[in-house]
């Protein structure tokens, strides 16, 4: 199974609820916005990682290929654990395995889960410039029920109590994944992620308040995206990222294909950011990556997404795909923008085979 197709539908395997807007019912009604939090931006400083570890059978039926995705986590914890302390949440009784995989300065939590996307379902936090952390809730519904979550839906909250945290809660229901900040009041976001009713019932102003009432910020700049296309209804994380306040990062193929809803899509994003003015007021300068094509997988549901990279302390960690070219010159513009970090390419195939990358996996604690 991928992310790129509907998977099972929660409601129908588990009796899992859309929220539609209306809201956990764990949380501050007070929204992160109005306290005086925000999002940063991933640049800055980290007291952490936190990562999922894959284990539900029923999202990923073939025991091998589990092997080989869980292989691949480890594979991205054990890179990032060179620059920063690492989280692997999981239950107890996966431990003892894991522990053979990743390295041992990798701190073990006892928080089940279902599957690995951590930038989703796991614990959005928030600062307040004043030494203040709290955890703002996305209300994860499994990508608008489209995937089993009894676990998965429930780890930002239990992160949040862990560590003793308050958790401010808009009503938004979407991920974290859906939405890009570049920390100073801005966001970007496709339509099709979070102005749908799989997640969020109410109109567009409704849905766009409770977005920015949720991150902090100020200003929403919309692509349409895709709905129903992939699992997430295109994530922006996988097209486009913030390398700092005014300046995306794009990736995007030299022609638009008519026949291909990702190249439309792409470029109607493009056109979008490339007329669009931050929270500042200023235009955005857009960089782009280019596509990898001579790649290792042949597969239409293959996520090849070099955007999709994690900037943690020191480096940043990104995919390569097997076009030495397109990989080379992903892995120099990287260098280029992040000139103070470390680039790393990591063979993460398994991860790009279920429809998504390194973003997707991880969530950064930023340091306060």
């Amino acid at each position: 199974m991928t992310r790129r197709h509907s998977l099972l539908s929660a409601a129908a395997a588990g009796g899992m609820s859309i929220l539609g807007g209306r809201g956990w019912a764990g949380g501050d009604a007070t929204s992160a916005k109005a306290a005086g939090f925000w999002y940063p931006e991933e640049t800055d400083p980290h007291e952490r990682t936190f990562m999922q570890w894959p284990v539900n059978r029923r999202v990923h039926s073939d025991r091998a290929f589990l092997t080989d995705l869980q292989g691949s986590i480890a594979d991205i914890a054990n890179a990032i654990a060179e620059f920063e302390p690492v989280v692997m949440m999981a239950a107890a009784e996966h431990h003892p395995a894991i522990r053979k995989l990743v390295s041992q300065n990798i701190e073990l939590w006892d928080i089940p889960t279902d599957d690995l996307w951590c930038r989703d379902s796991g614990p959005s936090f928030v600062i307040d410039g004043k030494g203040g952390l709290a955890v703002t809730q996305f209300n994860f519904n499994g990508w608008g029920d489209k995937q089993i979550h009894p676990n998965d839906g429930k780890i930002a909250a239990r992160v949040a109590d862990r560590m003793g945290l308050q958790v401010f809660n808009a009503g938004l229901v979407g991920e974290a994944g859906g939405v890009e900040t570049d920390g100073h009041g801005t966001l970007i976001a496709h339509e099709s992620s979070f102005i749908n009713p799989n997640r969020n019932r109410g109109t567009r102003a409704e849905i766009e308040r409770m977005l920015l009432d949720t991150m902090g910020a100020d200003k929403l700049i919309w692509a349409p995206g895709i709905i129903g296309a992939d699992i997430t209804d295109y994530h922006i994380d996988a097209l486009a990222r913030f390398v700092k306040p005014g300046q995306v990062l794009i990736q995007i193929g030299d022609e638009v294909d008519p026949d291909d809803p990702w190249s439309v899509a792409a470029a109607e994003a493009y056109d979008t950011l490339e007329a669009a003015t931050d929270a500042r007021g200023q235009r955005l300068e857009l960089v782009e990556l280019p596509e990898p094509y001579d790649i290792r997988i042949d597969s239409p549901d293959f996520v090849s997404s070099y955007v999709n990279y994690y900037v943690c302390n020191g480096a940043v960690i990104a995919a390569e795909f097997g076009d030495e070219e397109a990989d080379a010159e992903a892995a120099d513009i990287l260098a280029d923008l992040y000139p103070d970090r470390e680039v790393v390419m990591l063979n993460i195939d398994p991860v790009g085979e279920v429809g998504g990358g390194i973003h997707c996996a991880t969530h950064e604690q930023p340091k306060v």
